[in-house]
């Protein structure tokens, strides 16, 4: 008896569309309701229910299909080590319709250059943003998140702290922000505080 064929399939925004990866996948012989998806998370997150469920769902004599290694992994330690548990619980792990054989020197090579490519392509991806951002800032368009607190209110929030009868505690109380919130505001209104 063959085992059965689980899919899994990334985007690394909500913006991005599934139908492309899961068109793949069915076409790769994986049933719609055994496709695992994660959407809105880079590969980069190790933590990604999805993928997650497609790890639990996979028994010994099983296949993992992706589309492509760059949607399981975007680091080589992370590829590795995705490679390494499931060839220890007996399931093969196939990268579109080719089957990776961790037996194989030839496999090996080629799945480790795979996972070098995909981690030299996020690599670029985040230089990419970084520049783009430091050119947005320099240019005055990205200015970070706005405070939480409006002017109002850290004016507010400036006389009771230095009335003394409220502890930062209160104040994050008071005004339902935590307490990090509170010390930064108070730094921002020029007021020396330490942190507890």
């Amino acid at each position: 008896m063959t085992g059965l064929r689980i899919g899994y399939a990334r985007c690394s925004t909500d913006a991005q569309d599934l139908a492309a990866q899961r068109a793949a996948l069915r076409g790769l012989g994986v049933p719609e309701d055994r496709i695992y998806t994660d959407q809105g998370l880079t590969g980069t997150t190790r933590a990604r229910p999805g993928l997650d469920q497609a790890l639990a769902a996979v028994r010994a004599g099983d296949v993992l299909v992706v589309p492509k290694l760059d949607r399981l992994a975007r680091s080589v330690p992370d590829a590795r080590a995705i490679a390494a548990e499931l060839e220890a619980r007996g399931v093969t792990l196939a990268l579109g319709a080719a089957v990776y054989d961790p037996a194989d020197p030839m496999g090996r090579m080629f799945f480790n250059i795979l996972a070098t490519f995909a981690e030299f392509e996020a690599d670029l991806i985040r230089l990419r943003t970084r520049e783009g951002m430091a050119i947005a800032r320099a240019r005055g368009k990205l200015r970070g998140k706005p405070p939480k607190l409006t002017e109002k209110q850290s004016r507010e929030l400036v006389r009771l702290h230095a009335g003394g009868a409220h502890s930062i505690s209160d104040l994050a109380e008071i005004f339902a922000v935590s307490r990090p919130t509170i010390y930064r505001s108070l730094r921002r209104a020029g007021v020396r505080v330490g942190q507890a």
